[in-house]
């Protein structure tokens, strides 16, 4: 097996779907992993770092655009959707909700191995995993697949806009991420100028994990910038 092939992975409940994928797939020389349902996916997703993920809309356990969007708050991964769906307003969807290219069923092979080598071309294999899905510094522990946060051991109860910002801030962690980047991934691009939004989230934030604005431990402003996830002094972001 060469090591340095693509990896990808496929999240269908399809067997033939899979079994045709993975002969396509191998055949030109990718790596293939392969997941029946939304939960073995995502976990393959964080613990293998694909490089593109071929993503099924109709899940027996999840809707595809759920996983999408889970896989959204930890991975920048290229996330192809496949679907018998054909609506306009279903590839819509997929696609403002972070998905880089649709396809329906039924399908040629050629024509998405073509769409495959697009992706990848624009999103080119380094080697570099995204963000662990796991932060654990022995105070704060974010699990990003999970969706759970705790602090020295109890839970900490965020909204979904909470939680979206946090995560959004570890992905880039030691590096500013702009209000506007935020407002615009979390609120959506019509809130860019809405800072009070982001004001008052993080200042939620910051009261429930008990961070003090005047000296940091996580959540750093960068004035009249943004936000910084600070990064551990010792390294404590875990590998997978």
């Amino acid at each position: 097996m060469n090591n340095s092939a693509p990896r990808v992975l496929v999240i269908d409940d399809e067997m033939q779907i899979r079994r045709f994928l993975d002969i396509g797939l191998r055949a030109e020389g990718y790596h293939v992993l392969q997941a029946a349902n939304a939960a073995e996916g995502l976990a393959l997703a964080a613990t293998q770092s694909p490089d593109l993920v071929i993503l099924d809309l109709g899940l027996p356990d999840r809707e595809g655009h759920e996983v999408l969007a889970e896989l959204r708050q930890w991975s920048t991964v290229p996330v192809l959707m496949l679907s018998v769906r054909s609506a306009e307003s279903e590839k819509v969807r997929a696609l403002d909700n972070g998905a880089n290219d649709y396809v329906t069923k039924p399908f040629g092979m050629q024509e998405l191995m073509a769409r495959l080598r697009a992706l990848l071309r624009h999103h080119p294999v380094t080697g570099l995993a995204d963000v662990p899905p796991l932060y654990d510094d022995g105070h704060l522990l974010i699990d990003l697949v999970r969706r759970e946060v705790r602090l020295d051991g109890n839970e900490v109860a965020l909204t979904r806009k909470e939680y979206a910002v946090l995560a959004l801030l570890l992905r880039h962690a030691g590096r500013v991420v702009s209000q506007q980047q935020l407002l615009r991934e979390v609120w959506g691009a019509t809130h860019v100028q809405d800072t009070h939004y982001l004001r008052i989230v993080m200042g939620r934030l910051r009261q429930k994990l008990a961070d003090d604005p005047g000296a940091p431990r996580w959540l750093k402003t960068e004035p009249g910038v943004g936000y910084r996830f600070l990064d551990p002094p010792d390294g404590s972001v875990l590998p997978e």
